[in-house]
């Protein structure tokens, strides 16, 4: 069984290396992480690249998560620990996304995959983290402060809704949501010193306006 939770955790981290932002930008001969805030996500893509592409972009990060909480759950599946697979999935996902060591480490913050993997453990929680993220956002404009509030509350609501669903996948519900806390720390200090930006990203437009 130690075997298959490696093998799951490898495949998983690996798939989260595939950044969307940064593949697309490449396609572009350019990389999105020399722009903007540097980081490899969606919004500094968008602010950066346009709207075009930024669907794809969504695409690669959503659909890697995906992958990566359905082969966990397979190769756990034999062991009667499908729920577990699927939480070592989202584990090794986030890591490779955040912690990329074919792209130097450099990744995103992991907010398009974080509410992938909350779908996949448990799709009305994911639904409602990410209507907190809309929430928080439609009425601030902070793209920042919506994916903290959400990727926050995922840990806790998880194990409030599944206090039965065993160490492993609770643990690493508390752990995903506070490494992409601690990934936006930076943001939070932006957003208590009031110099954070926002942004429009429904029309895909930034703005500087506080």
């Amino acid at each position: 069984m130690v075997y298959s939770i490696v093998i799951a955790l490898l495949i998983a981290y690996f798939l989260g290396n595939l950044n969307g932002a940064v593949c697309m930008s490449l396609l572009k001969h350019d990389d999105v992480r020399s722009h903007g805030s540097g980081n490899a996500g969606l919004t500094n893509y968008i602010r950066n690249f346009g709207r075009a592409s930024a669907l794809l972009v969504v695409a690669i990060d959503m659909g890697k998560a995906v992958l990566a909480c359905e082969a966990g759950r397979l190769i756990m599946t034999p062991y009667d620990m499908a729920t577990e697979g699927t939480a070592l999935g989202a584990l090794g996902v986030l890591l490779g996304h955040i912690f990329p060591v074919l792209l130097g480490f450099k990744g995103g913050k992991g907010i398009l995959s974080g509410v992938t993997v909350a779908l996949m453990l448990d799709w009305r929680l994911g639904l409602l983290v990410f209507g907190i993220f809309l929430v928080a956002y439609m009425l601030t404009h902070y793209v920042s402060l919506g994916s903290v509030l959400s990727a926050g509350s995922f840990g806790p609501l998880y194990a409030l809704v599944h206090p039965d669903a065993g160490v492993v996948p609770i643990a690493v519900g508390f752990f995903l949501s506070a490494m992409i806390v601690w990934m936006h720390r930076e943001n939070i200090k932006r957003l208590l010193k009031g110099e954070e930006r926002k942004t429009t990203l429904f029309g895909f437009i930034s703005r500087n306006k506080k």
